[in-house]
């Protein structure tokens, strides 16, 4: 069974460009990418040095230089989780929040318990606040300042 090259690069990056999409890592895309070149390198009658030197200088150059700019793009790794998400919003005291106990306060929509950071005098009930923190269950929180 003798393949020709053009046929052994398609392969191969088909089989890359599914590992990227079962794996989402952006390291495959690029190699699947370079195949591809390969494969029309192979297709028009270039030689097998050529082949191999398009793979890797084609995989390698755009794994260096685009691969961190679609990870910046794509916010991969990046992503808040919906606690983390909440630090930085603003809410609402719906019980008064008294140093060293805790209260509640109504943020997107949701209703947390809350507290202020220890030495902070207490909030009053309807005063605006901002989340400065999650610590376990309970948002930690100052009053917002009005601009």
């Amino acid at each position: 069974m003798d393949l020709p090259m053009y046929l052994i690069w398609l392969i191969l990056a088909i089989v890359l460009g599914v590992a990227e999409a079962v794996s989402l890592g952006l390291s495959s895309l690029w190699f699947a990418i370079g195949a591809a070149v390969a494969c029309i390198i192979a297709m028009v009658g270039g030689p097998l040095i050529l082949q191999i030197a398009a793979f890797f200088g084609v995989s390698i150059i755009l794994l260096i230089f685009t691969r961190p700019i679609l990870v910046k793009k794509l916010k991969m790794g990046d992503e808040k989780t919906n606690v983390d998400a909440v630090i930085g919003k603003l809410g609402i005291v719906t019980q008064e929040i008294e140093p060293y106990k805790t209260g509640r306060v109504y943020i997107s929509g949701l209703d947390w318990t809350a507290a202020v950071k220890n030495g902070m005098p207490g909030i009053e009930k309807d005063t605006k606040v901002k989340v400065i923190a999650i610590e376990g269950v309970k948002a930690i929180v100052e009053p917002a300042i009005e601009e």
